[in-house]
């Protein structure tokens, strides 16, 4: 016995089937006419006494009277240390020519989040490897931050250097709606094959269907969740938050649902929290997340950002005015905060980072004057030790890509430059 309707309509990316009974969820098989390969769909809703459904490719070769058929089962992925080192698609097959993957197992990727008290407290540093970072935005082993860029301004670069570098069992990398070119230059360059080897890589590039996107999304956080089950240390990086709601935002509106900021639908923002908390401390690992943000027109109170930055546990901000000085990465420490630091460093490293942070802050309200001449030294002490201590500070703010720093060359670090 199998569930199957019809193929009633088609709007634009939604099919309407007639007479098919199936939960919001199931997969689905289209059967093509002219002989075609059945085609892999989902069920997103529902509209009067007619199912909606959203096929994971192209609708080429549906018509009326197509017959479909539900599955009775959800969306899975495989799972497993098999996966390392691997590249798959947004729906978990691999796509890097190196075979099929013997995964030792499957996980459904819709989930819940750890129990709110059964969360590991965070207490330990999580080392990125980034200077700018692990000096005054210090991270911890479960924290969730969020890397706020325009395009163009490096993101993708910092990502890299956090995979390779970081103190992390395990990397997953989920790029979402990037563009196709940019896939194999971030694994051959920005990774490299060291950090290939420890990490799995979920693609799924701007081309693809919106369902699709969604899913590398989905995909990447239950193999991370996977992972941390298994008392790993975890590391998922996102790129990015923004190409995953829009891609919500397509399906949303091709079902019928109302727009609410900027076009955006209110499942958009329903979604945003549901899959950051999944990551995080459990009683049994940690995914130490970093999701990117692409801002709009660099408007950092775009809806987005704002629904992002509020759900976070900190945030990393890139300047596109550092990155026209070549100063890379381009991390704006004024602009950003992480809201666990101060329970994972010592007081010694807090008083320093602090007083970096007022020596940038006090150089960056006198930069004018400075510029034009109009300042006279001796006027003011703060001042003229925020000009003797600048090249120092911006040379350790700076670092190569291909530059690692371990946590305790940093802080050194961090001591001479404010001394």
């Amino acid at each position: 016995m199998r569930a199957s309707g019809s193929v009633a309509k088609v709007i634009g990316l939604a099919i309407e089937v007639e007479g098919l009974n199936a939960s919001v969820g199931e997969l689905c098989q289209i059967l093509p006419a002219k002989g075609q390969a059945p085609m892999a769909a989902e069920v997103v809703g529902f509209h009067e006494d007619r199912v909606v459904v959203m096929p994971y490719g192209e609708l080429a070769g549906v018509q009326a009277g197509c017959e479909v058929i539900a599955s009775g089962r959800l969306f899975d992925t495989p799972v497993g240390d098999a996966l390392l080192g691997r590249v798959i698609d947004g729906l978990g097959r691999p796509i890097d020519g190196l075979g099929r993957i013997q995964a030792s197992g499957r996980a459904l990727i819709q989930n819940t989040p750890p129990h709110p008290l059964k969360r590991s407290p965070i207490d330990q540093v999580f080392v990125t490897g980034v200077r700018a970072i692990d000096s005054v935005l210090t991270c911890g082993t479960g924290q969730r931050m969020g890397i706020f860029s325009g395009s163009g301004v490096g993101k993708s670069t910092l990502l890299g250097m956090i995979a390779r570098y970081s103190s992390a069992d395990i990397s997953v990398i989920a790029l979402i709606g990037e563009r196709g070119r940019e896939v194999q230059e971030f694994i051959q360059r920005d990774l490299g094959p060291e950090g290939l080897k420890r990490s799995v890589v979920v693609v799924s590039t701007s081309d693809q269907p919106a369902l699709v996107r969604i899913k590398g999304a989905w995909v990447a956080t239950a193999i991370a969740e996977y992972f941390r089950d298994q008392g790993k240390n975890v590391n998922l990086l996102m790129d990015s938050v923004t190409r995953f709601a829009m891609a919500q935002r397509e399906l949303g509106l091709a079902i019928g649902e109302p727009p609410a900021l900027r076009g955006y639908t209110p499942s958009v923002f329903a979604l945003l929290p549901k899959i950051m908390e999944r990551s995080g401390t459990s009683d049994r690992g940690a995914i130490t997340a970093f999701y990117t943000v692409l801002v709009e027109s660099d408007d950092l109170n775009e809806p987005i950002t704002d629904t992002a930055r509020s759900v976070l546990d900190g945030h990393i901000v890139l300047s596109r005015d550092l990155a026209a000085e070549n100063h890379y990465p381009a991390i704006d420490v004024l602009a950003s905060v992480s809201r666990v630091m101060s329970s994972v460093v010592s007081e010694d490293q807090r008083v320093l980072a602090g007083m970096l942070r007022e020596t940038l802050a006090v150089y960056r309200d006198a930069r004018d004057l400075i510029n034009i001449g109009a300042y006279v030294g001796g006027s003011n002490p703060q001042i003229d030790r925020a000009i003797r201590l600048l090249p120092g500070i911006t040379a350790f703010l700076r670092q190569r890509p291909e530059d690692a720093s371990s946590f305790q060359d940093t802080v050194s670090g961090l001591r001479m430059v404010v001394s």
